[in-house]
């Protein structure tokens, strides 16, 4: 029982650093149309994530398959039961990876304006239904006496779900806004430190009111201290955004992430999947790997989390330097007419 609850944490902390970093690729994602008015403005905005971007997406895999391995249960409920919106997750990361690594390729405006709707689909999307998946697990879902989910999708739309969606948004906007004013200058520069002022005012607004309902209707009495961390963060959010202290106001809005996590799953524990129905829930113990297979884990994530760890941060750290419009070179990529006629000339040669 006692590698199990160390497992559940781990696992939020697994989810902590996703949403931590992998939250202001989709904020700069998600404002690309709006602060990336001509394409040199975009490429500036996507290359403050193009280097770390796809390792801050192993955070999720980490977390699917330490969920699988550790909770087998907890996994089979939880995604036979948000398939569709698990579904639309996996297709919008998807259609946001092929686009990163596509736009590039050919050089004509038609084709970059569809590559970057596809990152704006695919940045939106994710971030949006985290907050309404993991508002559900918190609120408590449709389970029936098996552990199987038995609600429908419509069911996880309710009031609580989707303002959750709407508060994680909002966090991953301001917190994209805020990395983008952390890691330019010129124009853009000027532009997201203005977003993430006025963001910063209306995410506090609707992240303290899906917190309190969260801490008032379906949290326990210790979960105040994350709360009231939250509010502290936000608060501070607001302060260094007005004062322009770009630093401050990102490890602000990292602890407010941090301190929605520790919400979440204090909510839910002693259960990994609570239930409309108490008797329903599917507890820690009950979804939990044997003994040996946990203590096997424990010892791999020993010896192999600290790697990854200092790769991580080195990674940072090399490209930790602010760039602007006129650190991105002209386009290298080919016309559909020049990619046609390569074809063409391939295929004359093999005849």
């Amino acid at each position: 029982m006692d590698l199990s609850i160390l497992w559940f944490g781990l696992i939020a902390v697994l989810w902590t650093g996703y949403l931590v970093l992998e939250g202001f690729d989709f904020g700069v994602g998600m404002l690309l149309p709006f602060l990336g008015k001509d394409d040199k403005n975009r490429r500036v905005m996507i290359n403050t994530i193009g280097p770390v971007w796809d390792g801050n997406e192993v955070w999720l895999l980490t977390a699917g398959g330490a969920t699988f391995a550790a909770f087998p249960e907890w996994y089979a409920t939880m995604f036979s039961g948000f398939y569709l919106p698990l579904l639309l997750i996996l297709v919008a990361l998807i259609v946001r990876v092929v686009a990163f690594e596509w736009r590039g390729k050919i050089n004509t405006d038609t084709w970059r304006a569809w590559i970057d709707r596809a990152i704006v689909f695919g940045s939106y999307v994710p971030a949006i239904l985290w907050g309404v998946a993991f508002a559900n697990l918190v609120r408590g879902v449709e389970l029936d006496a098996d552990h199987q989910y038995v609600g429908g999708f419509f069911a996880l739309l309710n009031p609580f779900a989707l303002l959750g969606g709407v508060t994680t948004g909002l966090l991953f906007l301001t917190h994209g806004a805020i990395f983008l004013a952390l890691k330019t200058s010129g124009e853009i520069h000027e532009k997201s430190s203005k977003v993430a002022s006025t963001l910063s005012v209306i995410t506090l607004v609707v992240a303290a009111a899906w917190a309190i309902w969260a801490q008032l209707a379906f949290s326990v009495a210790w979960t105040w201290a994350a709360v009231a961390v939250a509010a502290i963060g936000l608060v501070a959010v607001v302060i260094a955004t007005r004062l322009r202290r770009e630093g401050w106001a990102f490890i602000a809005s990292a602890v407010v992430i941090v301190a929605a996590v520790v919400l979440i799953f204090g909510s839910m524990y002693p259960d990994v999947m609570p239930a409309l129905n108490p008797a329903n829930s599917l507890s820690i113990e009950a979804a939990s790997s044997t003994p040996y297979t946990l203590t096997v884990m424990t010892w791999v994530a020993a010896f192999l989390t600290p790697l990854v760890l200092i790769y991580q941060g080195w990674t940072y750290w090399v490209f930790r330097k602010r760039i602007s419009a006129e650190h991105i070179p002209e386009h290298a990529g080919l016309t559909f007419a020049q990619v046609t006629a390569r074809k063409d000339t391939a295929s004359a040669a093999r005849s």
